[in-house]
């Protein structure tokens, strides 16, 4: 097991694997799994800042990719439960549309928004563009901004160590 677990790490190490990393990272975070892709790219991005806006479109096809995933998730979980029983559509969602779907980069809502995007079977083109819109103005945004703050900038949010 232990070899397994070195292994799987060892994949994952940014040296080897920097943007089949970000791709599979991006990917995880954009599902119902607690996770955050942001520090691995910022940390690509610093240590190959020429690959700066092929790392920002990897994290964005993957994220978007996740997010994909997500929708038929909710797609194919409204097919289940029609056969049941009649389901009741939220409201707001649908008014928005797929417009809605920009916002899916948000932390805690933003991938169960993906899933109640497929559940509605709001139009699956559209919602993917808005998806990845969305999700590549966040990865613009944070990656430049830990791109600007000063090495080092997060020791001052650490204690202090004795």
């Amino acid at each position: 097991m232990e070899s397994l677990l070195t292994s799987l790490f060892a994949w994952f190490s940014l040296d080897d694997n920097g943007l089949p990393t970000i791709f599979g990272v991006a990917f995880v975070s954009a599902t119902l799994l607690p996770m955050g892709s942001e520090p691995v790219l910022a940390t690509f991005v610093k240590l190959n800042p020429e690959q700066l806006w092929v790392a920002i479109a990897t994290a964005t096809a993957g994220n978007t990719l996740g997010g994909v995933v997500t929708y038929w998730l909710g797609y194919g979980a409204h097919e289940a439960v029609a056969r049941h029983r009649q389901t009741r559509y939220l409201g707001w969602l649908q008014r928005f549309g797929p417009k809605a779907l920009f916002f899916s980069f948000l932390p805690v809502v933003g991938d169960p928004l993906c899933a109640v995007a497929g559940w509605l079977k709001l139009p699956f083109l559209k919602s993917v563009g808005w998806m990845a819109l969305g999700k590549a103005l966040r990865y613009v945004l944070m990656t430049g901004g830990l791109l600007w703050l000063p090495d080092g900038w997060w020791e001052a949010l650490l204690p202090p160590y004795e």
